[in-house]
């Protein structure tokens, strides 16, 4: 026992008495936050404001240096009004940012999945892919929301609840013309179609082409407010886009969309291996 308490206060004795590693813990953590900071804005319109702010910041620097004293009253004036500028214009991907650090998994550190969720996604991603597939060829407009770890309770409530397990031809017949539901999107949450006929958050983004009709400014606004996959059917030219993340992915082909899927939803490190195992799925059910 003498032994172990004279470890112990050894132990006492170096933390109360050296500094040096408050510094260390200290210059950790502002690395793992800086470098969260730059994966949340990554490919987003924050990434670009960013660089807008380290130019006006270099300019009011050198102003300073140089002592321009109207140059750096204007840039010092611009700085003040421009962080209130910021909360307001770029309101989502705050938003998103907060969400993320919510869920917790994906903020310090990145998230995996349980072995048990590639074997239960197999059958959904199957069943989309083939919806998808065949709205494409008939030009039949679909808006999917595939709910990930934001809860979209919300969302759901919105439209018709189902509850039923994911199918392609059920898929297909929400989505038929001349059915009341078709309008509106569905939600796969849990491996299940919770709801259909739901309505989804436009996005406010202005620099979205204004081509894009009602289905993909809708996915774009539902996937800046949550980290939900949203797959649009456009009922004019059949072109099957993917929405995540406040991206707007277009002119997707079978193959690429079930890579994605795949990578998204299964999340193991052998992406390959994932679209064998689904194709390897889908010819044996095909039998």
């Amino acid at each position: 026992m003498a032994i172990f308490s004279a470890i112990a206060n050894t132990i006492s004795l170096f933390f109360s008495t050296s500094q040096w590693w408050y510094d260390v813990l200290d210059i950790l953590l502002v690395t793992v936050l800086i470098y969260q900071f730059i994966r949340l804005i990554q490919r987003t319109r924050a990434a670009q404001l960013i660089k807008g702010i380290a130019l006006v910041v270099v300019v009011y620097l050198v102003a300073g240096v140089l002592k321009l004293k109207t140059v750096s009253y204007i840039f010092q004036n611009v700085l003040q009004i421009g962080l209130l500028a910021i909360i307001v214009v770029f309101q989502p991907e705050l938003r998103r940012a907060l969400e993320q650090m919510g869920r917790g998994s994906s903020f310090l550190f990145p998230r995996r999945s349980a072995a048990e969720r590639i074997s239960m996604w197999h059958g959904v991603i199957v069943a989309i892919c083939d919806s998808v597939h065949h709205m494409s060829e008939t030009k039949t407009g679909a808006l999917i929301v595939i709910a990930r770890e934001t809860g979209l309770n919300e969302i759901v409530g919105t439209g018709a609840t189902i509850n039923a397990t994911v199918t392609s031809d059920l898929i297909e017949t929400i989505f038929y013309e001349g059915s009341p539901l078709h309008d509106g999107a569905i939600v796969i949450d849990n491996y299940r179609i919770r709801a259909a006929g739901c309505l989804l958050p436009l996005t406010s983004n202005i620099e979205i082409s204004r081509n894009l009709g009602t289905r993909h400014r809708a996915a774009l606004g539902m996937s800046e407010t949550s980290d939900a996959l949203v797959i649009v059917v456009s009922e004019e030219t059949g072109i099957v886009s993917l929405a995540h993340n406040g991206i707007l992915i277009r002119k997707l082909d079978g193959t690429n969309l079930l890579r994605i899927l795949s990578k998204e939803l299964m999340a193991t490190p052998d992406e390959n291996e994932n679209v064998k195992s689904i194709r390897r799925f889908l010819k044996k059910n095909e039998k």
